[in-house]
């Protein structure tokens, strides 16, 4: 059994770097990545991330190094910084279709890994 799970994430991480390759998504570091993972899944959950939230994340890395990265995910077409309502010192940050396009990605690949397993 764990030869098999190393095997199947194996095989999930070929197919990532392989779609990394193409060049249809934007290179992100993995500060950057697990930045977005983070925004995306608190999106997901209803609960925006501010960026002061993400400033905060000391676990991940320093926070010029998270405001870089935010810089890169938003440069990159990843990430949107937006204001809800009439408050205009709260910025949010919301994943893009070009992230949900990369997480439905990565979804598709941990189908076709399931699809092997079984």
């Amino acid at each position: 059994m764990q030869m098999k799970n190393q095997y199947l994430y194996l095989k999930f991480l070929s197919l990532l770097h392989a779609i990394e390759e193409t060049g249809e998504f934007p290179v992100l570091d993995l500060d950057a990545k697990r930045l977005l993972e983070l925004i995306a899944v608190r999106h997901f959950e209803g609960k925006s991330m501010t960026v002061t939230d993400a400033m905060s994340m000391s676990n991940i890395a320093s926070p010029a190094t998270i405001h870089r990265k935010l810089d890169v995910l938003r440069e990159s077409g990843m990430i949107s910084t937006d204001y809800e309502g009439s408050n205009r010192r709260t910025k949010f940050l919301r994943p893009t279709d070009q992230a949900f396009d990369y997480f439905n990605t990565l979804g598709s690949f941990i189908w076709q890994v399931n699809v092997m397993a079984n």
